[in-house]
């Protein structure tokens, strides 16, 4: 099955749901109260940071934040272009990122933008935005957190802290974890889904084939569902990665693959790699059971909404028939 032209899965469902009770102007739709006008202290990868408990005006500087935002129903005022063609992932419901400001590029945003959408909170991660942080800061409160890969669910619970909205965070997880079980008895169960070898291939213009380790954010929804992996993802660079070129794309043999494209097909090798007697090898392909997915989706998703579509596509593609 192609999922290039993506459905709109549980996650995003979710989040339209849960997003009703916000408002569509930007900011969160909270009634001014006490607690809305009083501040909080968020433990970020930078220390303790004071924020207001409900923030109106939230500037989000990557993918896991914007993600997050949106799936717990606040619609920031700015955020920076994803890098591809479009201004945000196309996984992410285009009516809740119509009316975002762009704040540049992910790499270097820009401050004065920012500055002029005077935000109340700025949210970002240590690795791309530690070395501006004093900059940030001066701006609005600025809430940074660690590495983005493996512990997304973890930095989403400080987004939704930063928010004011660790209540509705709850929500969010427990039905993530509702359709994490339906996944996994869908594929067979249990034992069925650990038999299953899963691999993820990204096909990038001008490098080598990668083949996705486990600590990528895919890789922990494959996990949560319970799917095995090839021993190869375990030699993986840090977890995210085990890369090899199209005379090597025998290494990727798995009982099912997954595979994206980032940049030129032509200059990602992908008809070098997919045409040679290695990949008719490979067992997925010999059983018809390679499926084409979204690189936004798959490799640059980050976080809940962006998760619960990658389990409705694997219960679309691997669920026992």
């Amino acid at each position: 099955m192609n999922h290039t032209r993506l459905a709109l899965g549980a996650a995003v469902a979710l989040a339209l749901t849960l997003s009703a009770c916000s408002s569509d102007d930007g900011g969160s739709a909270a009634k001014p109260t006490a607690k809305a006008s009083g501040s909080h202290t968020v433990d970020t990868a930078m220390g303790g940071v004071k924020v207001k408990n409900l923030p109106e005006r939230v500037v989000v500087l990557n993918t896991a934040g914007l993600d997050s935002a949106i799936t717990l129903g606040v619609r920031p005022v700015g955020a920076t272009r994803a890098g591809t063609d479009q201004p945000f992932l196309s996984y992410l419901p285009a009516a809740k990122t119509k009316g975002i400001a762009e704040v540049g590029e992910r790499e270097s945003p820009d401050l004065k933008k920012i500055a002029g959408l005077k935000p109340d909170l700025i949210i970002g991660d240590k690795a791309h935005d530690g070395r501006r942080y004093k900059q940030l800061g001066a701006i609005a409160p600025t809430v940074l957190t660690g590495s983005a890969d493996a512990a997304w669910k973890r930095n989403f619970l400080v987004h939704a802290d930063a928010l004011g909205e660790k209540a509705r965070a709850k929500q969010v997880a427990a039905t993530y974890r509702k359709h994490v079980a339906a996944v996994t008895k869908a594929v067979g169960g249990a034992g069925a889904a650990a038999r299953t070898e899963v691999n993820v291939l990204r096909f990038v213009a001008g490098s080598d084939i990668r083949i996705s380790g486990r600590r990528t954010p895919a890789g922990r929804v494959l996990s949560d569902v319970g799917l095995g992996r090839p021993a190869i993802t375990r030699q993986a660079r840090g977890g995210l990665s085990y890369d090899v070129g199209p005379e090597e794309i025998g290494r990727a043999d798995a009982d099912a693959i997954f595979t994206s494209t980032y940049g030129n097909p032509g200059l990602a090798k992908v008809a070098e790699a997919t045409t040679s007697g290695q990949w008719r090898g490979i067992r997925a392909v010999r059983d018809s059971r390679v499926y084409n997915v979204a690189d936004e989706l798959w490799a640059q998703g980050v976080g809940y909404t962006a998760a619960g579509q990658i389990l409705s596509e694997l219960e679309s593609d691997l669920a026992v028939r």
